[in-house]
This record gives structure tokens, C-alpha cells and sequence, in this order.
């Protein structure tokens, strides 16, 4: 047996002949060729999957080596599309892998395109195109596996149209945002300073000039009649900052990082030490002073970092992950400082973070920890402000191992057709139990992209018009409703302006969706992808092929009403307050008094007196009268501070306010 013929005999064995020949014929899509995409292509290669398509936008990073083991060093910095392909494709010669090196997003990946795939295997990172992937699949009915690591933890979850719930079936957190002034002003934890460096200083002596219009801006605001004191303080420090922009562009200025230092963890410190009220409750910053830094003078403050400027840690095997000194902090920032000037002016017009970049990183790096020691905040190395800065969750080969292989897995399920047997499986940190599985739930009926009605429009966008796709899309049906691409609105029941207008002037063009919406609400929405003519429609033929049969929206399913609140119980015997107006108008919340008792007997109750709101009687039932009220009635009726009367005679002590309940 020859070993093209030998290598698959183990998996034709262990998956039977009848699926095993399936692979052959089989064509994959794998979207990313990271962590995940390596061992997964590896696994499917293996398996024997035919036709696989793997597309990925990012180029191999020097970091990607320890975990990523289908590249080299000689990779560097190549597409890990084009690489991964060559190398996995020595591994089976009888499969065919397509690499394509660009943007699942791009508008050429459309419906119809995803439509050619039996099955799409989703090896990302990134939040957007995990979204955008999965309403694709939704939209074209395509099997989808959705996968994800962090650090130990795993999970894969086949994902099946109108069969198991979709990825935005169940919302995702948002990324953690902080507010502008704890970043600006009064940072209290490391990542704070992180975020500030990274995104603002960086920002401010890197990228655009936000601030080149400010003069003219804070001129009208003066002419308007503002704080003039408030618009000078703002006049200085956006000159301030202009100066040390220009001085780091300027070729013939040598202490543009000096400048920098000064302005930054100095002058702008004192100027906030000038605002006592900010300081009231929380500790001060400290200014930092160059000079003393330098020949070792400065004394920052007593408690964590005292003697950060001259203690001498034990240096760790690797330099990003060795503590730096106060005085170390400093040095590295003059000098990221002036690497990234020497950039500016030899060309760059505006340089961003980036994790990769070692200028940015370094001065990222000291700037967060320079801040960090102004405040009195625990600084961080090289490496965690890498972690923090990039957002980067550790990645364990391990993990994406057994979550690659916990795809094929369910890929496999998928193909068989065995819905019944499909499983979401989390990699859990539990040694005892490192699997769990759990059965698939069915679609959230209130999702707004699984539930939507699909369908793909093939037109000419440049001569087709938004109001003849809209009319011949709704066939024979009045219903009025607005259109949507995006978050933009195209037109509604009263505005019908752009209904003339193409749909290329109106940038609804190919893999953008149209989105009808029914006014009423009684119908769900129907989301139009719009993709090229065949290339051999006819020129004067209609400029659209409308889907056939047209699609029609199914009856939305409203969500359940919601449940009832619990009575508010205001104090500890369970009375709820009881509304009484004061002599000025004023609604004061009283309690509800306790109905005594006589004789250890609460008094009786004639089914039709009438009930009276306002102050409680004495307690007068009858001897030997049976209660005739249940006990679970009358204590609702005093929950609801409400007297229930022994008869029509009863009388009052005073005279309330009453409602006759039953006369």
C-alpha cells in the first residue's frame, strides 16, 4: 500500500467508509490561522477533509512562534495564510487548500459566496469578525462551529440556522471603559495609567493635531462671553502642548524628550495640585523631578515606592519582565521619546500603539509606570503593560489543541447530520472535570439576526433604484415599513426622498445588507443581501433578480409581559407604608398601625361592611361569632392597609375619610 493510500486508513477505520468518502468532497471554510486556525488546519488536513479555504488578514509576528508551530523564524513577518497553506499541505497531498491573505469583511465575501461551503470553522480573536462570520452563515444557511480560547479555558459550539441558538443569540460583554477624568486626573490603579499612555499621551505628541484649530475655537468662546479665566488656562496648555509637538518634529531640537518630561510629570502635576478640592479625599500626586531622579536625590514618598528610584531587584532572565526603577523608567523614556521624533521626522505623520512596535511598547511602558509612581500606584513591566496595553490574553498551545480538536468533532456531527448529538463543550480549569458539555438551546426569539427572514438580491447597484427593489421585494403586500442599511435610515412610511436614488448612490452596494422593517411591528424583519448579477445577464434586462419565491417574514413572537414586582415591605412587621397628606400638601409615607387585639382574639369580619381607608378602629368583634374571613384574605387586605368592619353599626373613633368597598 502506497502511503498516499495508507495515510487516511485510520480515519476511514474509526469514522466508517461512508463519511470518510463524504470528506473527500467536502469544502471548509477556515477563517483564521492563528492559535486555533494552526492546529485546527492540521486536524482537518489530517482528518481528510478535500477542499479547505483558509483566509487570514494578519502577517506572523515574532511572538506567534512558541504556540503557532506551522511557521519559522524565517516566516517573519509574511502572510500566515500563504505560509500555513505550504506548510500543511505536506502533510496530505491528496487535499487542496485555497489561501487567501485578506478581510473576511471585504464586500466580495457575500452570501453567495460563503454559499459555496459545506461547512465554515471560525478560528478568530477578534469580537467584529466573529459577529460578522456568524451572520453570514445565518444569512446563507451555512453550519457554522464557533470557537474561542482564553489562557485554560476553551469552548466550541456548532451553530445551526433555526436549529440552535446563533453567536448573538446571547450578548456579549462590552470591553471595560473607564471615565474621562480618572484617566485624565486621578488615576488609582495600573491600568489607568496604561490606558492613559496609550491612548492619550500617545495620541497627544504622535497622531493628528486635535488641537490645531483650538485657537480660533477658544477666541469664539471668548467673544461668546465664557469663563474668560477657564479659556485662558485652556489657551496656555494647548500652547504648551504645540510647543512640544513641534520640538519633537523639529530636526534641529535635541531636548525635545526633556521637554516632554517637564511638561508632562511636572508642570501639568502642579497644575492639578492647584485644584485643593480634587484632593480633599484622596491622596495627591507627586511631581517628578528630572534632575533629582537622575543623581539620585529625589525622594518620591514613604510606603511601596519609596525607594523605587534607587532599589536594586534581582534582574530576571528576560528584560521584559524585570522590574524597573524609578530611574530606569526615566531613561527609557527619553529615550522611546526620541526614537519615536527621529521617526516623525524622517517621514511618519502619526505613529499609534501598537503591542508589536517596541518604540510605542517602551514608551507605553514608561510613561504608564512614570505616572503610576507620581500617584503613588504599583508599577508594571515591560511585559504585563504588554499584556494590559494590547489587550492579550496568554494563549496555551495546549488549550488550542483540545479546542481544535473538540471542532472537528462537532464538525464531524454536523456533516452525519446527527443534530440530536451535537454539544456546546467548555474547557474548564478543573483537573477533575476538564470537559463539560451541555445540549444546544434553541434560537432566542428575540435575537435581531438569527431571527431575521433572509434573502440575497442580485442586482446592478449603480441602476437599480431603492424604491423598485423595495416594491418588488414586498410583492403584492401594503404593509408599511421603513428601510434600514445599518443604522441608517433610507426611508419610512413619510420619507420617501431616496426612493428614486440607486442604490450605489445611496453606498448599498455588494455584501451590504438592506433591512425592511415592518412599522407595526407584527412581522419580523427582512434582511436583503445585495450581490452581483451573473456576469452573463442580459444589458437590457431588468437591473434585479428578485429571490424566488419572495420571501416572507415570519410573525414576530413578542416577549413574555413582564412579572409583577413584590410589594415593597417598608419595616419589619410587613406593613406597607401607607400614603397621608400633610396640611401643606405634602404626601407623607406613614406606616400602617398595628390592628390590636381583644382578648388575644383579632376581631371578626362581616363579608359585607364597608372597608374604610385611613385610621384604624378600636377592635370590637363579638364573643363567640365565628370568623368567617380566612386568614390568608385578611392579611392581604392589611397588607393593603385596609380595616376590615364587624358590621354596619361598627363605629369609628374618628371620623376618616372613607371608600364604601360593598354597600
Amino acid at each position: 500500500m502506497s502511503t498516499a493510500q495508507g495515510r487516511g486508513t485510520h480515519a476511514k477505520a474509526i469514522l466508517g467508509p461512508e463519511l470518510y468518502a463524504k470528506l473527500e468532497n467536502t469544502h471548509v471554510l477556515l477563517v483564521g490561522a492563528g492559535g486555533i486556525g494552526c492546529e485546527l488546519l492540521k486536524n482537518i488536513v489530517l482528518t481528510g477533509f478535500g477542499r479547505i479555504t483558509l483566509l487570514d488578514l494578519d502577517t506572523i509576528d515574532l511572538s506567534n512562534l512558541n504556540r503557532q508551530f506551522l511557521f519559522r523564524k524565517k516566516d517573519v513577518k509574511q502572510s500566515k495564510a500563504l505560509v500555513a497553506a505550504q506548510t500543511a499541505s505536506a502533510f496530505n497531498p491528496n487535499v487542496k487548500i485555497t489561501p487567501i491573505h485578506d478581510n473576511i469583511k471585504e464586500p466580495q465575501y457575500d452570501i453567495p459566496w460563503f454559499q459555496q461551503f459545506d461547512l465554515v470553522l471560525n478560528a478568530l480573536d477578534n469580537l467584529d469578525a466573529r459577529r460578522h462570520v456568524n451572520r453570514m452563515c445565518m444569512a446563507g444557511n451555512v453550519p457554522l462551529v464557533e470557537s474561542g480560547t482564553a489562557g485554560y479555558l476553551g469552548q466550541v459550539q456548532p451553530l445551526l440556522k433555526d436549529r440552535t441558538e446563533c453567536f448573538d443569540c446571547i450578548p456579549k460583554p462590552t470591553p471595560k471603559t473607564f471615565p474621562v477624568c480618572t484617566i485624565r486626573s486621578t488615576p488609582s490603579q495600573p491600568i489607568h495609567c496604561i490606558v492613559w499612555s496609550k491612548s492619550y499621551l500617545m495620541g497627544q505628541l504622535f497622531g493628528e493635531d486635535e488641537d490645531a484649530d483650538a485657537g480660533g475655537e477658544l477666541d469664539a468662546a471668548e467673544k461668546e462671553g465664557e469663563n474668560a479665566q477657564e479659556i485662558d488656562a485652556l489657551r496656555k496648555e494647548a500652547t504648551a502642548f504645540k510647543a512640544v509637538r513641534d520640538a519633537l518634529r523639529s530636526p534641529t531640537n535635541q531636548d525635545a524628550a526633556h521637554l516632554v518630561f517637564q511638561k508632562v510629570f511636572n508642570a501639568d502635576i502642579k497644575n492639578l495640585l492647584s485644584m485643593s478640592d480634587m484632593w480633599k479625599s484622596r491622596s495627591p500626586p507627586i511631581p517628578l523631578d528630572f534632575e533629582g531622579i537622575m543623581n539620585g536625590s529625589f525622594v518620591l514618598r514613604q510606603g511601596a515606592n519609596a525607594d523605587a528610584s534607587t532599589s536594586k531587584l534581582p534582574e530576571a532572565a528576560l528584560k521584559d519582565q524585570r522590574t524597573l526603577t524609578l530611574k530606569d523608567n526615566v531613561s527609557l523614556f527619553i529615550d522611546s521619546t526620541n526614537r519615536l521624533a527621529d521617526r516623525l521626522r524622517n517621514g511618519e505623520d502619526t505613529i499609534s500603539f501598537d503591542k508589536d512596535d517596541d518604540d510605542t511598547l517602551d514608551f507605553v511602558t514608561a510613561a504608564s509606570n512614570l505616572r503610576s509612581s507620581a500617584y503613588g500606584i504599583e508599577t508594571k513591566t515591560r511585559w504585563e503593560v504588554k499584556e494590559m496595553a494590547g489587550n492579550i490574553i496568554p494563549a496555551i498551545a495546549t488549550t488550542n489543541a483540545i479546542v481544535s480538536g473538540l471542532i472537528v468533532l462537532q464538525a464531524l456531527q454536523l456533516l452525519r447530520k446527527s443534530y440530536d448529538k451535537l454539544r456546546n463543550v467548555h474547557l474548564q480549569f478543573k483537573p477533575a472535570v476538564p470537559l463539560s458539555t451541555i445540549s444546544l438551546s434553541l434560537p432566542n426569539a428575540q435575537c435581531g439576526v438569527c431571527r431575521d427572514t433572509y434573502a440575497v438580491l442580485r442586482c446592478d447597484p449603480a441602476r437599480a433604484t431603492l424604491g423598485e427593489v423595495v416594491k418588488g421585494l414586498l410583492g403584492d403586500d401594503e404593509r408599511e415599513v421603513s428601510v434600514y442599511e445599518g443604522q441608517r435610515v433610507l426611508s419610512d412610511p413619510d420619507w420617501d426622498d431616496n426612493n428614486e436614488r440607486t442604490l450605489e448612490s445611496l453606498s448599498v452596494t455588494r455584501g451590504k445588507f438592506l433591512a425592511i422593517v415592518d412599522e407595526e411591528g407584527e412581522l419580523t424583519t427582512l434582511s436583503v443581501g445585495i450581490a452581483l448579477l451573473p456576469d452573463d445577464h442580459p444589458a437590457d434586462a431588468p437591473p434585479f433578480i428578485l429571490p424566488s419565491p419572495l420571501p416572507q417574514p415570519a410573525r414576530r413572537v413578542k416577549p413574555p409581559p413582564p412579572a409583577p414586582e413584590t410589594p415593597h415591605k417598608a419595616n419589619g412587621n410587613g406593613k406597607r407604608l401607607l400614603p397621608v397628606e400633610l396640611d401643606d400638601g405634602v404626601i407623607d409615607m406613614a406606616p400602617t398601625p398595628k390592628k390590636p387585639k381583644r382578648n388575644g382574639l383579632a376581631p371578626a369580619s362581616v363579608p359585607n361592611g364597608p372597608v374604610s381607608v385611613g385610621t384604624k378602629r378600636k377592635a370590637t368583634g363579638r364573643e363567640g361569632e365565628e370568623d368567617k374571613s380566612s386568614p390568608s384574605k385578611k392579611r392581604r387586605l392589611e397588607e393593603e392597609g385596609l380595616v376590615v368592619m364587624d358590621g354596619v353599626d361598627d363605629k369609628l373613633e374618628e371620623e376618616p375619610d372613607f371608600i364604601l368597598i360593598d354597600d
